[in-house]
């Protein structure tokens, strides 16, 4: 069986890693699986990216000449809003690569049209790792609930015409996916459940089949070590937190994470506890956190990031809304506890009291509990580590993630 992978870039945010590592799996059973990406970055031979200096150049341009619709907005949030609209030659490479099956990612930043969709000629797969498949151009609607109808006045773009940006790319979307065999994937239940009461996947097949991890490299190392290679104090409780523009993407949650350490702060745990910062830089000015921070930078490579999972004592997803974080994932990998709020698909990977703590949406107060709930009683905490491992060994095992892909692909097939 021949799939074929389609994904912006081969290894850059959360849903790249995810595409990836599933391409790797299904190599893994089997399959003659082959990712095509619009941006390259490793050396693997099963991966295909543009194949001339000049494509590479062509293809830097793309994502910003996709934002320029959204630039007749001048009150627009700065959030990600991708219409899709650039020319593409992906239906001339899925002719080329003669697929048994597509297999759609994540394709924004100009990657993909909209109308290629229908121009594929193949049975497709489409995992969303956000809501753009079935919004107006977000890829998280921040519970505006259009999608649910057809979109327009879109408050992300700061219109009150129903005739807008985001109405245009939904009617494109509709007429796309009429003409296209589509099977939809989602990594979490809620994304699932968000899917089908879309107007325009509520009648197209979902199936809820999570990401996969190598648990062979994403595994528990001794907290000493991961500590003393990192530079992190031995005698201190560490709070890790950590995401792609973590302290700058409002979805991310910082502001309620902030809160929270400051309210842990006034209890006490300024002498007891430290933040560690993923994804983000020392501040030229340094925020009020109430507890002492160390700004660890960007971490791209898995070696590091389990060195950094392991070196915490609970890690903290505080996003507003969230399809299935990779990083959670890698915690609970890595036996590290992990504290959230119960949204999106958090309670697919968070079991509450035996893995983490799932805090009360959007309340700094119970994160702050939870948070410290993990921190104070070290046999509770190492029972949390335990259950954390062993949850991830039995749900997200990559061989077992990619027979069910597998299997999904044969059934389209018949």
């Amino acid at each position: 069986m021949k799939a074929l992978i389609l994904n912006t870039s081969d290894f850059d945010g959360g849903a790249d890693r995810a595409a990836y590592r599933l391409h790797q799996g299904l190599r893994f059973i089997g399959i003659d699986s082959t990712m095509l990406v619009q941006e390259r970055s490793k050396d693997d031979g099963s991966i295909i990216g543009p194949q001339s200096k000049l494509e590479q150049t062509l293809n830097k341009s793309r994502p910003l000449l996709d934002t320029l619709p959204i630039r007749l907005y001048g009150h627009r949030q700065n959030v990600i809003f991708t219409p899709a609209a650039l020319p593409s030659r992906i239906p001339h490479s899925v002719r080329k690569h003669d697929p048994d099956v597509v297999h759609m990612h994540w394709v924004g930043r100009g990657f993909l049209n909209v109308e290629t969709i229908s121009r594929m000629k193949r049975p497709m797969v489409w995992t969303l790792h956000d809501m753009w498949a079935f919004t107006g151009g977000c890829h998280y609607d921040q519970e505006c609930g259009r999608y649910e109808r057809s979109c327009g006045a879109c408050p992300i773009l700061g219109s009150s015409r129903e005739r807008d940006l985001s109405r245009w790319i939904w009617h494109r979307k509709q007429r796309a996916y009429r003409a296209a065999p589509l099977t939809i994937v989602t990594p979490s239940r809620w994304l699932g459940d968000c899917a089908k009461k879309s107007a325009l996947l509520k009648d197209i097949r979902v199936e809820v089949i999570p990401n996969g991890l190598d648990m062979s490299r994403y595994r528990p190392v001794e907290k000493n070590l991961a500590r003393d290679l990192l530079g992190l104090p031995q005698n201190k409780r560490i709070i890790l937190f950590g995401a792609l523009a973590s302290t700058s993407d409002p979805r991310k949650g910082f502001q309620h994470l902030q809160a929270a350490l400051v309210e842990m702060g006034k209890q006490g745990w300024g002498e007891r506890a430290e933040l560690a910062l993923l994804g983000s830089s020392a501040p030229k000015v340094a925020p009020d956190l109430g507890l002492p921070a160390h700004y660890m930078g960007r971490f791209s490579d898995d070696i590091s990031l389990v060195l950094m999972y392991s070196a915490a004592d609970v890690f903290v997803a505080p996003s507003v809304q969230e399809n299935l974080a990779n990083t959670v994932m890698e915690a609970l990998a890595c036996g590290t506890p992990c504290v959230a709020f119960d949204i999106g698909g958090m309670p697919d990977l968070i079991d509450h009291g035996v893995t983490g703590y799932l805090a009360q949406p959007y309340s700094a107060r119970d994160l702050a509990e939870g948070i410290a709930w993990v921190l104070a009683d070290d046999e509770r905490r190492a029972k949390l580590a335990y259950e954390a491992r062993a949850k991830a060994k039995r749900d997200y095992h990559l061989p077992m993630i990619a027979h069910r892909h597998r299997q999904l692909y044969e059934e389209i097939l018949q």
